[in-house]
């Protein structure tokens, strides 16, 4: 049963993960938003693979994840000096498949000083509180919005279109610190709505999957999604968004989007 929690999951055997009310999303009543859930997917892939960072990390979600909990199964697909792939699946109480993930993992060096893209700088003093850009949901029970503060720097709000906004989340489960890419997780799965394209549930822009590249680890808690998303007439669509702290970009996201009226 979902609960009210400083946490977006709770779990008693360290296997099954249980939605707490933040960890519901903006379509369904029972089923969670798929951040949270991403987070909980890169926890798995860190703990099976310890000897490398997580870079990439691409979830297709086949069916809606269910509150009442759900688990997750990886394995190395190949183990290399420098590289290293994995593959999970996520299936629910009765052992059903319901998503599918893989991720990529890279030893990390030290080269010194490299050169690198030019980037504007986010200064996060510059920015405001706001509200979240999905003001209400379709259950109208708690959800995703309980568990995040917004801020949104100079020329940004909640409204439609192209957007720029600071996000700091709960962590992903209680009594545990969530390391840099399962922190990220939950505000990357956040780019559909924040650029969504128009407000209100006339359209509905579900992401059947999401791929999150983190090249940078940050110690931040407030991280920055500048998102925009593109519709189509036929019912498709794509979100992108780049990620940042005041330090610069950590990485990036796409969502591809299915819409529907």
């Amino acid at each position: 049963m979902a609960s009210s929690s400083n946490a977006f999951f709770h779990t008693s055997d360290g296997i099954t993960f249980i939605g707490n009310d933040a960890a519901r999303g903006p379509w369904m009543a029972d089923a969670c938003h798929a951040g949270p859930v991403t987070g909980i997917i890169a926890r798995a892939f860190e703990l099976l693979v310890t000897d490398k960072q997580l870079l990439k990390l691409s979830v297709e979600l086949l069916k809606p994840v269910p509150m009442d909990g759900f688990q997750v199964n990886t394995e190395i697909t190949k183990a290399g000096r420098a590289v290293t792939t994995a593959s999970a699946d996520i299936v629910d109480l009765q052992g059903k498949l319901i998503a599918t993930a893989s991720s990529l993992h890279m030893v990390v060096q030290d080269l010194g000083e490299v050169p690198t893209a030019p980037f504007e700088s986010h200064r996060f003093s510059d920015s405001v509180p706001g509200g979240f850009p999905i003001e209400k949901t379709s259950h109208g029970l708690p959800g995703f919005s309980s568990g995040i503060e917004v801020r949104y720097p100079p020329g940004h709000d909640n409204s439609p279109g192209p957007t720029s906004i600071w996000m700091k989340t709960l962590p992903l489960l209680e009594g545990e610190e969530p390391s840099a890419f399962q922190k990220l997780c939950p505000l990357a799965d956040c780019g559909n709505g924040t650029s969504r394209n128009q407000n209100g549930f006339d359209i509905r822009f579900m992401n059947p999957d999401i791929t999150i590249v983190m090249h940078r680890a940050s110690s931040a808690d407030w991280l920055l999604s500048s998102a925009e998303s593109h519709w189509q007439p036929t019912g498709l669509g794509l979100a992108q968004a780049n990620l940042f702290d005041e330090l610069g970009p950590i990485g990036s996201v796409m969502q591809t989007l299915l819409l529907q009226k």
